[in-house]
This record gives C-alpha cells, structure tokens and sequence, in this order.
C-alpha cells in the first residue's frame, strides 16, 4: 500500500504534545466537589466506569489516526509483466580421459570440472543445457534440456575412471568431442549456440581435427569456448600399484596454440585454468559474455483505498459520542 499524499502522515506528530497535555492537565479539567472528609471514601471500590473512562480518549486518538490516513489517500496497486525470454542453447563438451585424474586440481582435474560445471548449469535456470564426454572417442552424455536436474544427475555419473576402466577409448579427441557437440547445436533455432570445451592434453586421437571440427562449428554460426586446465608444468597422478597408489609426476601437455586457433575461428575465448580458482572463475566469465535477453513490460494501475479507513473512523466516531453522552456522561 501506498499514500499519494504522505505529507499529511506528519500530522500524527501531534499525537505527542496532545498526550502530554492529557496526562499532565486532565485531573484539573475533571469536576470536582468539595468535601469536609473523604475517610469515608478512601477505601471504596473503584467503580467499572472510572476504569473504562480512558476508553473515550483512545477512540478520539483512533478517529485523529484514521483520519489522518484518508487524507493520505492509501492507495493498492495492482500490477503484472509480460515477458519475453529467449534462452542459449550450450553444450558443454568435457574431456573425460586417464590424464583427468591427475590431482594438480583438487580432488582432481575431473571432479573439479564437474563441480564448477554444476554451478554453471544451476546459474542458467533458462537455457538449454546438454553435455557431451570425449576421450578417445565422444559421445552425448546428455542431450540439450532445460530440466536441469537430470542433466546434473548424468553429471555427476560421470566417473572419473571412465576410460581408465576401459569402457571408453583412452585418448584425447578434442576434434570428435566438438563435432559432437556442434551436431547437437546445427538444427537449433537460437539466436545464440554456445559450446565450452575442457580439456587437459592435445588431439591424439580420432578422424576429425579439432580445427576441421571449429570450421564446421563456425559455418554454423557456433561459438566455442575452450579452456585448457591443468598445471604449466607436471602434475601428481595416481597409479595403481600393487597394494595400493603410487603418485608420479607427469608432463602437462595441453596445446594451447590449437585451443586458442579453435576459440578464434568461431569468435570464442581461449582460457587457461591452472588451478580450482581460476577455474571457477573462467565459467563465471562466459557466464557474463553469455547471458540470455530478457524484455520486460510492465503495466501497473493504482486503486483508491481510502474507504475502509473513512469507514471505521466514522463508525468510532459515532461510538465515542454515544458512550459520552450514556455511559460516560457527566453531570455538571
């Protein structure tokens, strides 16, 4: 509720010196009688009505309120928006091979990408969304959706020993995963196709280059972006012996002048994440770079609500004069 005419609400500053008057003057303005002794009334009962007298002076002080308030005029408003969205269509492309589990990222290369991925997915309530893993070879994990719990579902299905455990060609096929990736965007009718690429090493493995895979994302009118994770040197990598797991330092070996070649060819960015923070921070960039359109109309009509309150101060009104000149009434 508002008022269009909040000057008058100051009017119930007068309230104050209106109270004070009343509890420092009102014994003076009561009639009063003379008398030779009150012994005789010093323990009488205090009478009902005496007690209810204050009960006058609490209605004039609600009738003041009330009728302060309408001359504020409160007014209600009523309002609604149409809106117009138009969402991205993203598929995340998202290296799943042997040299993910190497733990220069915390816990590793893998689950950070998951986790960082995850948060991507929950700040884009609005877009469509799939997911495609590549190793030595690729394939959809998850077809573009905007029901985004399932597709974190399969997210999180992802392992991380995927192709360490044979169920996936070792290797990394960077060329395969993006032409995968792009072949679910090229009958999409958004103005905007968006594909981001992580991985850890270079193409070595599958039919397709990675830049014979951008030129094709390009003339589709895709935008890839890449991102090159893992540290600039050797990384720890778990290896499984006998007994237990044995750490060993291997090269990092990511090549960035394709990446960037890839990122430039479709009009993307090229990014390098050397650890969790920087990570993060990369998908908080394209996050930025790609946000959905958004057009709003907003229409609002106001209503008078005086009503209510006129209403009720005339009806307390009306109460008062009648307990002053019944109950209340004073004899001279």
């Amino acid at each position: 509720m508002e008022f269009a005419n909040k000057e008058y609400l100051f009017l119930l500053l007068l309230l104050i010196p209106y109270l004070i008057w009343y509890l420092m003057y009102r014994k003076k303005s009561e009639p009063t009688m003379r008398m030779s002794d009150t012994m005789a009334y010093r323990y009488a009962p205090r009478s009902w009505k005496v007690t209810l007298m204050p009960v006058q002076q609490l209605l004039r002080i609600a009738v003041f309120v009330l009728v302060v308030l309408v001359l504020a005029r409160p007014q209600t408003q009523n309002s609604w928006k149409n809106k117009t969205m138009e969402g991205i269509d993203i598929m995340l492309a998202m290296d799943v091979s042997t040299s993910m589990l190497a733990e220069d990222l915390k816990p590793n290369r893998m689950e950070a990408a998951k986790q960082v991925a995850a948060e991507f997915i929950t700040g884009r309530p609005n877009d469509n969304i799939g997911l495609t893993i590549f190793a030595g070879e690729a394939f959809t994990q998850c077809p573009m959706t905007t029901d985004h719990a399932s597709l974190l579902n399969l997210l999180q299905n992802v392992r991380t020993d995927i192709a360490q455990r044979g169920l996936i060609e070792d290797g990394t096929a960077i060329g395969m995963g993006l032409a995968n990736a792009v072949s679910r965007l090229k009958d999409s009718k958004a103005k905007s196709r968006v594909v981001i690429l992580l991985t850890d090493g270079s193409n070595n493995r599958g039919d397709l280059s990675p830049m014979t895979a951008a030129e094709i994302a390009k003339s589709f009118g895709i935008r890839v972006y890449t991102i090159g994770v893992g540290t600039n040197k050797v990384a720890p990598y778990p290896m499984s012996v006998a007994g237990g797991v044995q750490y060993v330092n291997i090269p990092v070996e990511i090549d960035t002048k394709t990446l960037s070649g890839i990122a430039e060819a479709t009009n993307g960015d090229f990014y390098r994440a050397t650890n969790n923070k920087e990570l993060k921070q990369i998908y908080k960039e394209i996050d930025k770079l790609e946000k959905s359109k958004l057009n709003v109309k907003k229409f609002s009509k106001r209503y008078e609500a005086y009503q209510p309150f006129a209403i009720a101060a005339a009806l307390l009104l009306l109460l008062e004069m009648l307990l002053r000149i019944t109950i209340f009434r004073k004899l001279p």
